[in-house]
């Protein structure tokens, strides 16, 4: 016993101050165990109420969870029904639409068919219009090219002296050809004074004859054309103006002869385009022209003039038959005289014979009137009226001699005339 006090009251620890010994140690630890003690039993029974409580709330949850799965089964099965009931109207929805779907594409491809035929019989249409347009195109693509060989051959034509001299008097030939008749003109006819102008129109009433010139000089004018400086340009322009002045002047001293030809001369140019130009950039030259009596004419002015002429013509020979004109209306008129005089004879004959054939139905009336008598046996007491009907009929005898008299009489004069 001694030697346990003396185990128990030795020291085994120092905290500051104070000796703990084993004894202190053992108490403090049985006391440590018997607070562990109570604080796991305090522990288990706050676990089993804990666990009582959690069993109960997770009855509750599985009640409240049961619950719900009864109720989202519920829903569900109120869901399928639903789905059933969207899928019917989904079903006959889609039918519909499946059929509607068909019957408008149905439609558009009908639609579709009739307007591809429509555009393949345009299209054919237009192949059809185009492939003459393109046979129009080819045959006016041969006559351009045809043409494009004649401007080349005209082209050859103008570019020598003598064919372009030549070119210019057919031309001027077939413009007079087609407006005067034959006889009123004569190509490359001679002067008194040797010269021979390319065309001699003959006017009427002996009045002097008009010259008409076609050798236009043209060299001049296709070197204004082909030069390319402004000095080029204008010598050429000088030369062209110094040849037409010096043609003019031949035209004038050639053609122009008193009494013979007239007071003017024509000088034929054969392009509309170098009259133009002459008129618009050498109006001096035109002047000139004037003065010197010579007009500048182009084929469309030669074309009007030859026409002037033409009506000036034809009046000169309706005043030559004026006056045997005027000699069939005179014997016209004496005819016409004739024919009223013998007309109204004729009607005086008439007219005797109308009242010859009246004396004879009045005879022819008394004649059925006494036949009349006779035939009754009616005799009158005045038998004087015998010889009144003979006297009628004497007359009417007369009148009826005298009316062929007179027809004879009418016959006589007639192959008199």
């Amino acid at each position: 016993m001694n030697d346990m006090t003396s185990i128990l009251s030795q020291p085994i620890a120092r905290l500051g101050a104070t000796t703990i010994t084993l004894g202190q140690a053992l108490g403090f630890g049985a006391m440590l165990l018997v607070a562990l003690f109570l604080a796991l039993a305090v522990a288990l029974w706050r676990a089993g109420k804990a666990r009582a409580v959690a069993a109960a709330e997770a009855a509750d949850h599985a009640r409240d969870t049961e619950a719900r799965i009864a109720d989202v089964l519920q829903a569900q099965a109120e869901m399928h029904g639903r789905m059933g009931a969207i899928a019917d109207v989904f079903g006959a929805r889609q039918a519909e639409l499946t059929q509607s779907l068909g019957q408008r594409l149905d439609a558009m491809t009908g639609r579709l068919g009739q307007t591809m035929a429509e555009q393949t019989k345009s299209t054919h249409e237009s192949l059809a219009k185009l492939q003459e347009r393109l046979a129009v195109i080819d045959t006016a693509q041969g006559n351009i090219q045809s043409l494009a060989g004649q401007v080349v051959q005209l082209q050859a034509i103008l570019s020598n002296k003598q064919t372009r001299g030549a070119f210019g008097q057919s031309r001027m030939e077939a413009i007079i050809a087609d407006g005067l008749p034959h006889g009123a003109y004569d190509f490359q006819a001679s002067l008194s004074n040797g010269s021979r102008p390319d065309c001699l129109v003959r006017m009427p009433n002996g009045a002097p004859m008009l010259a008409i010139d076609a050798k236009f000089p043209l060299e001049a004018w296709n070197a204004i054309r082909a030069a390319e400086g402004a000095d080029m340009q204008k010598a050429a322009a000088q030369a062209f103006r110094r040849d037409i002045e010096v043609h003019i002047r031949d035209i004038a001293e050639k053609y122009l002869l008193q009494g013979e030809t007239q007071d003017t001369a024509f000088m034929f140019v054969p392009s509309e385009s170098v009259f133009a130009e002459i008129h618009e950039n050498f109006e001096a030259v035109v002047q000139k022209a004037h003065r010197a009596r010579v007009v500048i004419v182009s084929p469309s002015l030669l074309m009007l003039s030859i026409q002037v002429i033409q009506a000036i013509l034809k009046d000169a020979r309706m005043r030559e038959q004026a006056h045997l004109i005027q000699g069939e209306v005179i014997r016209l008129m004496e005819d016409v005289g004739r024919v009223d005089e013998r007309v109204r004879r004729l009607q005086t004959h008439f007219g005797q014979a109308a009242r010859d054939i009246d004396d004879i139905l009045v005879s022819t009336s008394k004649v059925t009137k006494r036949g009349q008598k006779i035939e009754a046996l009616e005799f009158a007491e005045g038998e004087t009226e015998a010889p009144r009907d003979g006297t009628a009929k004497a007359e009417a005898g007369a009148r009826v001699a005298d009316s062929k008299t007179g027809q004879l009489r009418l016959r006589v004069v007639e192959d008199g005339e």
